[in-house]
This record gives C-alpha cells, structure tokens and sequence, in this order.
C-alpha cells in the first residue's frame, strides 16, 4: 500500500512537539506539505493556508493542528477537496460544527478522526479494563498546569472559543468518559475569567457517573510540579492515574509506567480509518464542556497577561 500523502496544518508548538515526531515514525505516512502563516518545515513544501495546499498539492489527508476557533471551515474545505481530516483536540469550537463536519464526510465518503490523545496514555486502557466490574463510589480529578510554560505567547487561548483552562481540561474528560463504566454529567460548575478574557483560567466542576460524585479541579496558574491526576474509589480499593494517565496504580499494586505513544497510537488508528474511509468522532468530551459552560456561575479575577 502507497503510503499517505499527509498536509499538516498549523505548525506550532503541539505540531512540533507531538504530530511531526508520530508522523516520521509511522511508515504509512508521508508528510508532503504543510500549511501555516507563520511556521515553516526544512524540506517540505509550505503554503499559506489549506485551500492553497489542497489546489496545489496531491494530497490525501490533513492533520489540523490550529487552534480551535477557525478549525470547522478549514476541516470542511479539506473534506470537499476529497481528503481525509484528522481533528486535534478540542475538535471545534462548538458541537454543531462537529456534527455538521461528521455529516460532510459521510458526504463525501472520507474519514474524520476527532483524536483524545490523551486516551491513548499507558494507564487508560488498563485502567478502564479494570474498573469495568467495580462499583464506582467517588472519583476525585486534578488537572493543574502553567498556562505560560504550556501556552506561551497565545492569546487565543483565553479568547472566544478559546477554550481557556478547558483546552487541557477537556484531556481530563476524555479520560473520565473512556475509562468510567457509567456516563458522566455536569451538575454544577464554577468558572474564574480574568478581566477582560472570554474563556476561563480556572474551573470547578461537580458531576455524577451512576451513583457516583465525581469532582474535577482545573487550574491553569500552578507553577512548579504540574498536576495531571484521577482518583478512582471503588469497593476495590482506590485507582490512582497520574502523570496524565502514563502512570496507573491499582489497589496493592506498584505504579506501572510506560513509554509515552499517545501521538504515535493517533497515526496508527488514523492509518486504519483512512483505509476503511471510517469516521471515529465521541463527542462527549467536548459535551461536557459546553454544559460546564451553560451553568457555570462566573467570577471575574484579577486580568491576566502572558
């Protein structure tokens, strides 16, 4: 099988970090161009935006790599040029653009991937086979990091349709729904804007899985060690992730930890669904998130700057 011919779109940081590193090593994939107004790839063809990259170069698939706003019209530009789209997290700024571009690929036959990198973390997979028979009794989730160790310099994270906390909050939430047995709902939530931001710097949420009281803490000012944790009480005992669940510790069990794959497991599923023309799109995450913010109770906090 020849392998794909893969446009990049937007080459900032998480591209760099994460997309270019999965796509070098995954032989199914040959990156053949990238589009970004401003970064650049030594060795591959760059254009300003997608519909340049799309009518100049033989493609197959994108990989979108931009910030959320702005995300659904590039996805359904590559989606009529006939190409497969791979979504980073969030996928969207809002459901209905998802489920308009879940209908467009049908449409045209292409696949969509809406990727949670963070399910595909070591201790996800094995932490969902093991609660699968417990009773849930209480989940506790501390999602903690340094928006300007993480985010340096991008004001549209705070922006409208930024996301704010919830742009690695929505990791946390992604995890909750893979690996919890039951769905999970917001029942109130608690949001600090700093002034003059649209999108949150903190938050609280208070939901339910079943019977079960889960609470999430995120927080986007912690300096020094950062916090990325889910705690698990059953009538087994306590499930610890951390470390964004690279990291698992079950009941009477050493911590087990592994390699991070998270973007090289996204590659190989992607492969697979361009292969089958399939679409793997869960919107809970992101559901969770629009209903924190419909009831939410607001404080506005003292302004922020990078």
């Amino acid at each position: 099988m020849e392998p794909v011919r893969l446009g990049l779109v937007g080459i900032g940081k998480i591209a760099r970090d994460q997309h270019l590193p999965a796509i070098a090593g995954n032989e199914r994939f040959v990156l053949a161009a990238t589009a970004s107004r401003h970064g650049r790839v030594d060795g591959v063809t760059g254009y300003h935006d997608i519909a340049e990259m799309a009518a100049a170069c033989p493609l197959d698939a994108v990989s979108l790599c931009t910030p959320p706003d702005g995300r659904y019209q590039q996805a359904l530009t590559a989606i009529e040029a006939g190409l497969h789209v791979m979504l980073e997290k969030p996928p969207a700024v809002t459901l209905s653009h998802v489920e308009a571009l879940v209908e467009a690929a049908r449409a045209a036959n292409v696949s969509l991937f809406a990727t949670w990198h963070s399910r595909e973390a070591a201790g996800v997979g094995p932490a969902r086979a093991w609660l699968a028979d417990k009773k849930i009794e209480a989940v506790r989730i501390d999602w903690k990091e340094d928006i300007r160790r993480w985010h340096p310099g991008q004001e549209w994270i705070l922006g409208p349709g930024g996301f704010g906390v919830f742009d690695p909050g929505i990791n946390a939430l992604s995890i909750a729904t893979r690996i919890l047995p039951h769905e999970l709902f917001v029942e109130s939530a608690t949001m600090d804007l700093p002034e003059g931001r649209a999108s949150p710097i903190a938050a609280s949420l208070a939901m339910r899985s079943g019977d079960a009281e889960v609470r999430a803490e995120f927080d986007f000012l912690q300096t020094g060690p950062q916090t990325w944790s889910i705690e698990v009480d059953t009538d087994h005992g306590t499930l610890h992730l951390t470390q964004g669940g690279s990291v698992i510790q079950r009941p009477g069990e050493a911590e087990r930890t592994e390699p991070d794959l998270e973007y090289a497991r996204l590659y190989e599923r992607f492969a697979h669904l361009v292969a089958e023309r399939a679409i793997d799109v869960d919107l809970r995450p992101l559901r969770l998130v629009a209903d924190a913010f419909l009831i939410a109770d607001r404080r506005v906090v003292e302004p922020f700057a990078f």
